[in-house]
């Protein structure tokens, strides 16, 4: 079984089942499709805390590439994944559907932007910096 760590903003919307994805970078095993997954936050730490009682199922892994830019108010230039170009309008609905919708990441992150594609680009430059990542997309649903 697979487990993963959030960070204590997304803690509450992926125990409340609203956030259902994380996008990883390459390790050498991610959960598989049809297989249940451990969700945290603060894994390693003493405040570690499972986030959901009974494990959700992993429904899809895939490739993701997530261009980003200083120059861009939103910060992402781009997101791939496949071979599926994002157009903007489905940009703005992955960050939302990633946790960064704007008034519940604003209030728990402290972040003052209008727009989930502007806070996903803040934090993806905060914490991968500009250029290209390369990871995976992993979706599950309750079990």
């Amino acid at each position: 079984m697979v487990a993963y760590s959030f960070a204590p903003f997304f803690a509450q919307a992926v125990a409340a089942l609203t956030k259902r994805q994380t996008i990883r970078a390459p390790r050498k095993r991610h959960a598989r499709p049809g297989e249940p997954i451990q969700l945290y936050a603060g894994m390693r730490t003493r405040h570690c805390t499972k986030l959901l009682d009974k494990d959700p199922l992993c429904v899809a892994v895939r490739p993701i590439e997530i261009s980003t830019s200083e120059l861009l108010d939103a910060g992402i230039a781009s997101i791939t994944i496949g071979d599926w170009v994002l157009d903007a309008r489905e940009i703005e609905a992955l960050a939302q559907l990633d946790g960064f919708a704007p008034a519940d990441f604003n209030q728990a992150a402290g972040t003052h932007h209008s727009t989930a594609r502007a806070n996903m680009g803040a934090f993806w430059l905060k914490h991968h910096g500009v250029g290209r990542f390369e990871g995976v997309l992993i979706e599950w649903r309750p079990s």
